[in-house]
């Protein structure tokens, strides 16, 4: 009923680029938060960034601020999270998740309402 599936991870140089897609379907709404979050092999899980029902807030993390883009198209029902100068330290699951209400826009996992499988970001020479 409420689905979320990633995808567009892959095997990238250092330096390379990816973009990630959260496709939703069987929601009540079109309109949802979206965060973006990541999980290193033997690392705590971490938030990404996050865009706003509307699109109009968006967040991102330090680490990633300047190289990584979110953005939202509400017609397709589709989040993207842009990767850009791909670094060995983004190596990762990245997980799109949804919140049905709350805040207009999170990067706290405890937050989040419904997860995506995840899709896997390797980074490496």
């Amino acid at each position: 009923q409420l689905q979320l599936v990633e995808s567009g991870g892959g095997l990238v140089q250092p330096g390379g680029s990816l973009r990630l897609s959260c496709a939703a379907s069987g929601f009540t709404s079109d309109y949802y938060t979206i965060g973006w979050f990541r999980q290193a092999p033997g690392k705590e899980r971490e938030g990404v960034s996050c865009i706003s029902r509307s699109g109009g807030i968006r967040r991102y993390a330090g680490s990633v601020k300047g190289r990584f883009t979110i953005s939202r198209d509400n017609v397709k029902n589709t989040v993207y999270l842009q990767l850009n100068s791909l670094k060995p330290e983004d190596t990762a699951i990245f997980y799109c998740a949804a919140q049905l209400r709350g805040t207009m826009c999170s990067m706290d996992s405890s937050d989040m309402d419904y997860w995506g499988k995840g899709t896997l970001v390797t980074v490496s020479s």
